[in-house]
């Protein structure tokens, strides 16, 4: 176990907690958290109140709704294909395309839908911690909808994510050896006994649970043929084992040799200590710091593994440590795109958001949901931030505290789009007029620049800033100061605040 954090439970910890295990919040939501002590705080998050049902679905994704828009597309093609009799060879292969566009068309608003869904759950879920695994787990077991095609799966497995977002670590990873989008990502369906593919092989053993150097090329050509015979009916996106296809044969893995299918070896994989330190080192670097000390990974991969790789437990230890308040952690992590835009969302208390503007800036800062870029995930940390990404990050702000008339046009051009997913809308936020001034700055502060700055800083930061940092705000501040800073004034200082490097950190 690790050395616990000292007391007393400060507001800067409180908001540097929720900050990293969830996406930040407001001056009144921080001192409400705090309010709560350290292990209370700790434990509301673990065990969260809010249903896991508490953001109902699209319509589109109940099962009713999959089976009856499977059927439409089966007797559309079952009508099509009565019309062949009579169709030359050209006008088949345009309905078969007029098919394939209306199915398009159909996924990619599903998949905008979906993304609009997950990211309001992000910004109202009185459940933090379990959005935030949420997306650590949609980065690690990374799958796309680029190559799925069918939102719907989906949406089914961030659902099962979010259901074991605290949960067994080894349970999710059997999980997902059936999980559909999986299957369909990894090829997985179309391994069987005669032509095994390796490619879930290597990715459970390489990205998902050991990591490079804890396993043999001899491994992975083995346990592919453990891992055939997995497939689904994409008519009803459900999934089974055909023992037909399977390779029942003994198979010598890890030095162990057995008639092994795909759940076994994955048993296999649990025995080894290598996949405890493995997600200890990732989940450290994902809510703490980058390059953990080998004492610190021996102590959390020991309790990890003791505990049957359950997660709540392990994030436990690590909130109420000492080594999570530390100079190494407090305001050293890039922040990733999508906890830029929640985290400004919540801290300027915009609940719902211009339209358009969260897909719209997902793209621009480059991670867009429900769409990694391979399956190794997305890369992390200073990757994120270049001089386009940064100057677009200054561009977002800007838009949102300022307004559309005010801050410049970062409406998109029009030939900007989401790769397979459509153009994004026109007119994004055009009446969008900015946050409610009044309750962020209020207008007994406005005549009092100092004070004035050291909210906003408080609201934006949550620790305090370099002297010369804080002095040109309210060098600013007093240099616009009239009779009383009016809401434009105040629009303007604070995008000064958010256009700084200071801001990408957390």
């Amino acid at each position: 176990m690790l050395q616990p954090a000292d007391n007393p439970w400060t507001l800067f910890e409180a908001a540097h907690l929720l900050n990293r295990a969830g996406f930040g919040g407001s001056p009144s939501e921080i001192k409400a958290f705090h309010a709560l002590g350290r292990s209370q705080a700790v434990d509301s998050l673990i065990q969260p109140k809010e249903p896991l049902d508490a953001f109902p679905l699209p319509a589109w994704c109940s099962d009713e709704a999959a089976i009856a828009a499977t059927r439409a597309r089966f007797e559309e093609y079952r009508m099509t294909k009565k019309e062949k009799k009579n169709a030359s060879p050209e006008q088949i292969a345009a309905m078969r395309q007029e098919m394939v566009k209306k199915f398009q068309k159909e996924s990619r608003q599903q998949a905008l839908d979906a993304q609009a869904w997950w990211f309001r759950r992000m910004v109202k879920s009185e459940a933090p911690l379990r959005e935030k695994m949420t997306l650590f787990w949609h980065d690690h077991f990374a799958t796309s909808v680029q190559k799925v095609k069918f939102p719907i799966l989906l949406v089914k497995q961030n659902s099962l994510f979010r259901e074991s977002a605290l949960g067994s670590f080894e349970k999710l990873t059997q999980a997902m050896l059936m999980d559909p989008a999986m299957l369909i990502y990894l090829d997985s369906q179309s391994s069987k006994k005669d032509h095994p593919n390796e490619n879930f092989a290597r990715e459970v053993m390489e990205l998902f649970t050991l990591g490079e150097g804890n396993y043999t090329e001899q491994d992975i050509h083995e346990a592919a043929r453990a891992f055939t015979g997995y497939s689904i009916n994409r008519g009803n996106g459900t999934s089974w084992h055909n023992k037909r296809e399977w390779d029942a044969t003994p198979k010598t893995i890890f030095g162990q040799t057995g008639p092994y299918n795909g759940q076994d070896v994955i048993k296999l994989i649990f025995e080894k200590k290598e996949a405890s330190r493995f997600m200890v080192s990732k989940l450290w670097e994902f809510f703490v710091y980058e390059k953990p000390s080998a004492t610190l990974l021996d102590t959390l991969s020991s309790s990890f593994q003791a505990a049957n790789y359950e997660v709540g437990p392990l994030l436990r230890d690590m909130f109420l440590s000492k080594e999570f308040y530390s100079q190494a952690a407090v305001r050293t992590q890039i922040k990733c795109p999508v906890q830029y835009i929640v985290t400004l969302l919540k801290q300027l208390e915009i609940t719902q958001p211009p339209v358009g503007f969260p897909i719209t800036a997902q793209l621009q800062l480059g991670q867009v949901l429900f769409m990694p870029p391979n399956v190794a995930g997305w890369d992390w940390g200073h990757a994120w931030i270049n001089t386009n990404t940064l100057l677009t990050r200054y561009n977002l702000a800007g838009f949102l505290v300022k307004g559309a008339a005010k801050s410049g046009n970062i409406i998109p051009d029009e030939k900007m789009k989401i790769p397979k997913m459509g153009a994004v809308p026109r007119d994004m936020g055009a009446s969008w007029k900015g946050p409610d001034f009044e309750t962020i700055a209020p207008r007994t502060l406005r005549d009092k620049p100092a004070d004035l700055v050291d909210t906003l800083i408080f609201r934006f930061f949550q620790s305090p800033l370099p002297d010369k940092a804080r002095s040109s705000f309210i060098a600013y501040a007093t240099s616009k100061q009239g009779a009383i800073l009016t809401n434009q004034e105040t629009a303007e200082l604070c995008h000064l605040i958010l256009s700084t490097p200071y801001y990408q950190l957390t």
